[in-house]
């Protein structure tokens, strides 16, 4: 019989998204939010995850999982030094939180599936980086290492913690797609700076697939890699995004625009990479709906 599911930063783009897939699948979902978000299928507890447990705590008390996906928006606005701040404190608060939550339950949930991303390894060019690849040294890098560590401490014999390292997640209605598509439409798509950093993708599909399945796995523990298993660069991905829409994608965009436009976040999030690969879902039997992004686009251009 399906528990409860309590799913932190519920109300963004991801979130919404898991929490239908769980609802239809009869689950009782609990959304903590900070804002005033409705949802007519799932429970919406409002939260303050400032680093300790509040009345919400009470939800995860004898829930069966905990989905933590709180946090700023990274690629929200150009980053300043209040924002960067921002970022940081608002993963480590929330995880602080939802970890004292789960160490004073008297049933704790048997699995924290707490938000991460690829970028903890860094930029990286061309190397192929699995779950056991080193950190990087940049601000990305930082944010996911202090996230993880906090998510970490709520590690024990009852309950078992995995880090969800997100790639490029492809959905029409939300994420990093949508604001990538006008310059396609108007016929002056293509890639960015270099085209040859490497970018880590996902379907959406695929993500809510592997979050149900360290979910029910119980010996999947530590980080995983929530990518397909063919990352594609740059180049290949304008090219694939443009066939998809029937549109050209020769126009490149050139990184010293991009950097005047976004400051340091155009070298974080755009012009740099990760090759990261999904081994401990491959070698776990994870089913890739999606491994090739060329049949990811189909279904959402179709």
């Amino acid at each position: 019989m399906p528990g409860r599911i309590v799913v932190a930063g519920g109300s963004g783009f991801l979130g919404q998204a898991l929490n239908a897939a769980l609802a239809q699948e009869g689950y009782d979902v609990v959304v903590l939010t900070r804002g005033s978000s409705t949802d007519g299928s799932n429970r919406i507890i409002q939260w303050n995850p400032d680093g300790t447990r509040g009345a919400w705590a009470a939800a995860v008390d004898g829930a069966h999982a905990v989905v933590n996906l709180a946090g700023e928006s990274i690629a929200g606005k150009r980053w300043s030094a209040a924002h960067k701040a921002r970022i940081l404190d608002s993963r480590v608060q929330a995880t602080r939180s939802i970890v004292a939550a789960i160490r004073s339950a008297a049933t704790p949930p048997v699995v924290l599936i707490n938000g991460s991303a690829v970028g903890y390894y860094g930029p990286r060019g061309d190397e192929v980086l699995t779950e056991t690849a080193a950190a990087g040294a940049d601000f990305l890098a930082e944010v996911c290492v202090r996230w993880e560590a906090e998510a970490s401490i709520a590690s024990s014999e009852r309950t078992r913690v995995v880090f969800l390292r997100t790639g490029l997640v492809l959905a029409r209605d939300g994420g990093a797609l949508p604001p990538m598509l006008p310059p396609f439409r108007f016929g002056v798509g293509g890639p960015v700076g270099s085209g040859r950093q490497y970018w880590p993708w996902i379907h959406r599909d695929d993500w809510i697939g592997l979050v149900r399945w360290t979910m029910q796995s119980s010996n999947v523990s530590g980080p995983v890699n929530a990518t397909a298993p063919q990352p594609v660069t740059n180049k290949a991905f304008a090219a694939a995004l443009g066939k998809a829409m029937h549109r050209p994608a020769f126009m490149a965009a050139p990184a010293f625009a991009l950097r005047l436009l976004l400051g340091e976040m155009a070298d974080a999030l755009i012009l740099s990479g990760q090759r990261a690969v999904p081994e401990r879902a491959e070698r776990g039997g994870f089913p890739f709906r999606y491994s090739r992004l060329e049949g990811a686009l189909a279904t959402l251009f179709t």
